[in-house]
């Protein structure tokens, strides 16, 4: 068990980032840009913290966004590199784009013909994502690469004669995988689209890689990643890994607040499954929560709940050593990523507050949420 600060006294509930968990997954990462030769980038979609961003820029070389406002975001509060890719910008948000961003990456040749007059005058760094059409997860949700995907270019479709003012080929294919799964779609990339590779001065393997997760064959994707860089040598090669970035450098903290008897005992939370964590819902998984265990391992099995009026607001079923109570307090972990950014107030749900957790041992409060973010996001 993870040795954590004193949060008794804090309100609930809250995400705590540990700064020493998300400073060690850095380190790392530095160390395989260096050795592979390659830039890293925070993509933001995964974790927007901007208060950490000058620390995380002392590791990596810029930020991704998936449009105007975390673009913005990166522009604004990290600084280097500012990559955005959208799969369909529009007219209204492109020229405020323009005055953030260093690379635009276009999701098809009709809004690469519409927009490339505007950015190649800006002096943008413009790329094309490409699809190589080779799906490597079991489900399709979160696989950019089945067919009907929206996402890239196919190699059917490719237009070599509109290659013409872009510079590089941007590749989003994994999710939450090791290096085995890049080493199948390396040759099938180089396949499809390595004809046109000769034109490109880099290349964006995006995102996806679970670097920092134990256990991660770090070895296979430097020697990927070398192996790569040897056969198209005038190639910079991106990385843009989300959550790698802070993998488990975050925890949830909750507060029981009444127990409920239906074929079994359930606790139900201060805490949503929807509105604070929905990748619960969406993944879907089961977080790991502190001094639980599996149902039936524990003395006493519960359900968790939240405390909305969504009937699947279920987090999962958890075994502990005594019955829970009102009062007690649960944390979960692995809550940095995909947490704050989709957060959400449905029903009125007040968002977690932010702390962040120094290496220093001292707990600060960074954002507070209450009535008035609930209320202006609406009219």
């Amino acid at each position: 068990m993870p040795k954590l600060p004193d949060l008794t006294g804090v309100a609930t509930p809250c995400i705590v980032v540990d700064e020493g968990i998300l400073e060690e997954s850095l380190t790392l990462l530095r160390q395989v840009a260096d050795r592979a030769g390659c830039k890293i980038l925070l993509a933001q979609k995964a974790f927007s913290m901007f208060a950490v961003y000058p620390l995380i820029a002392r590791y990596l070389d810029g930020t991704t966004a998936s449009g105007l406002y975390e673009a913005r975001l990166g522009y604004e509060h990290f600084g280097k590199e500012t990559h955005v890719f959208s799969p369909a910008y529009t007219d209204a948000a492109f020229d405020e784009i323009l005055a953030v961003a260093d690379h635009l990456v276009f999701n098809s040749f009709g809004q690469w013909q519409h927009f490339r007059a505007r950015a190649l005058a800006a002096g943008k760094v413009c790329g094309l994502r490409v699809n190589p059409e080779k799906p490597t997860q079991a489900h399709s949700l979160y696989d950019p690469c089945v067919p009907g995907s929206r996402l890239g270019e196919i190699q059917s479709e490719f237009r070599p004669d509109l290659l013409e003012g872009l510079s590089g080929l941007h590749l989003h294919c994994l999710c939450e995988q090791d290096a085995d799964a890049l080493a199948e779609i390396l040759p099938v990339f180089e396949d499809r689209f390595g004809r046109y590779l000769d034109k490109m001065s880099w290349v964006n393997f995006g995102g996806g890689h679970h670097i920092t997760r134990p256990g991660y064959n770090i070895e296979r994707l430097v020697g990927l990643l070398i192996d790569f860089k040897a056969r198209h040598p005038q190639l910079g090669i991106y990385l843009e890994p989300g959550e790698a970035i802070a993998l488990n450098a975050g925890y949830l903290v909750a507060q029981v607040v009444d127990i409920v008897h239906n074929t079994l005992p359930i606790a139900i939370l201060d805490t949503s499954a929807t509105c604070h964590m929905p990748d619960v819902l969406e993944m879907p998984y089961r977080p790991n929560v502190i001094t639980s265990g599996q149902p039936g391992e524990k003395a006493w099995t519960c359900r968790l709940g939240g405390p909305t009026c969504l009937a699947g607001d279920v987090i999962g079923d958890y075994s502990f050593d005594r019955p829970l109570e009102p009062g007690d307090r649960l944390i979960f972990c692995d809550m940095a990523i995909y947490t704050m950014v989709k957060s959400n107030t449905f029903n009125g749900m007040k968002l977690p507050d932010i702390l962040l957790w120094h290496k220093d041992g001292t707990l600060q409060l960074m954002r507070a949420f209450g009535y008035e973010d609930f209320k202006n996001r609406l009219s």
